[in-house]
């Protein structure tokens, strides 16, 4: 079966504030995201956890913001600016293939992957992809919606990225996902 990735309509949605009354990105970000930090948010849509990274990282960090689809790009962007944070945010335009970070391997403090595997072709490829980009003892928040994906299929993906040399950290409980902190060696 073929993924299906989230139209651009539904970035709309996913970013509205009322989402934040079930999924507070400040809450779940601030134990792993620091000032001065380099991170990044892998099939970020419109920001929804980009801005308050952003905010989190302060001056001297950046988030590096990482989708499919430019139009989600496009709204974060857009976002961006009117929040004040365009001069921390940098988004870049992957393909279905490859997410074509090769320049950062080894940079990342934190990386979030946020309802975003399920979604791939390929996730052993990609979570090889997005271990890359971690320097050591960098983590990986990696989360799937429980209503898109079984406890046993998140425990597949979470094989692969122990395949990859990634360690189990913590296993947060975050509303209606199934999540796993992840640390690069």
């Amino acid at each position: 079966m073929r993924p299906t990735v989230c139209p651009v309509w539904i970035g709309h949605l996913l970013a509205s504030p009322l989402r934040k009354l079930v999924q507070n990105p400040r809450k779940i970000l601030t134990p792993y995201v620091r000032p001065g930090m380099k991170v990044m948010d892998i099939g970020s849509g419109m920001g929804f956890f980009s801005l308050p990274m952003a905010q989190l990282v302060g001056t001297e960090g950046y988030v590096v913001c990482v989708d499919l689809q430019p139009g989600m790009l496009e709204g974060l962007r857009r976002r961006a600016r009117r929040a004040g944070l365009a001069g921390r945010i940098e988004t870049r335009a992957c393909q279905a293939d490859s997410l074509g970070l090769e320049e950062f391997a080894g940079q990342m403090d934190f990386v979030l992957v946020f309802a975003v595997v399920h979604e791939t072709s390929d996730p052993r490829r990609f979570l090889n992809e997005v271990a890359g980009v971690l320097k050591s003892g960098g983590r990986l928040l990696l989360a799937e919606p429980k209503g898109h994906v079984s406890k046993a299929e998140f425990q597949v993906t979470v094989q692969h990225a122990v395949r990859t040399g990634l360690r189990i950290a913590d296993s947060p409980r975050i509303w209606t996902t199934h999540a796993v902190l992840l640390e690069g060696n």
